[in-house]
């Protein structure tokens, strides 16, 4: 069972009672609006991407984590890795993101839960390079991008829903290079 933890965060894996806060994540439209169309989902969407988000882990040895409030227990939404099938220009690819419920924005939750998860992509899961993909737009995800390191390598175009994209990516070597000159 794969288990992060940081300072203020479980990263964890999904369990039964956290379809109900998810899918209420799901369904607000301001959390939802970078996200392919901006429709939000309902708690049956929510149960099946919560099942292929298991089936993720299953095929891949690596997935997307349920974020944790430490402090309390609650659910504040998910970061992880996938495999970014949907844009395949840009296959092979791991990408790393993330979706917190709007309560939880500004506290650098975010940030803190998506620098774990690209520690544990490039030194437990042994990948080279990793991606984040976003919509021209969403500057609070791109602002997330630079802390982690990421630099802009290409703008395209979502194909599942026609809105611009910009695609961000860091490699294991640069990765090491910044936690070595920030002492981490």
């Amino acid at each position: 069972m794969f288990k992060i933890d940081t300072a203020r965060l479980v990263l964890r894996r999904w369990r039964d009672n956290d379809l109900e806060p998810l899918a209420a994540i799901n369904a607000d439209p301001d959390v939802m609006r970078w996200i392919g169309d901006g429709s939000t989902r309902d708690e049956v969407q929510t149960r099946a991407g919560l099942e292929a988000m298991e089936r993720q882990w299953e095929a891949n040895g690596f997935g997307l984590f349920a974020v944790e409030v430490r402090s309390t227990g609650e659910l504040a939404g998910f970061t992880g890795l996938s495999v970014p099938e949907f844009l395949p220009e840009v296959m092979p690819a791991v990408e790393v993101g993330w979706r917190l419920g709007r309560r939880f924005w500004g506290k650098g939750f975010a940030s803190e839960a998506a620098a774990a998860v690209v520690r544990f992509g490039f030194r437990d899961c042994g990948l080279e390079q990793i991606v984040s993909v976003t919509q021209v737009g969403n500057g609070a995800s791109e602002r997330i991008m630079e802390k982690l390191g990421m630099r802009l390598v290409r703008e395209s175009v979502d194909p599942s829903c026609g809105r611009p994209i910009r695609i961000h990516a860091t490699t294991r070597a640069q990765h090491a290079a910044a936690e070595h000159a920030s002492g981490s």
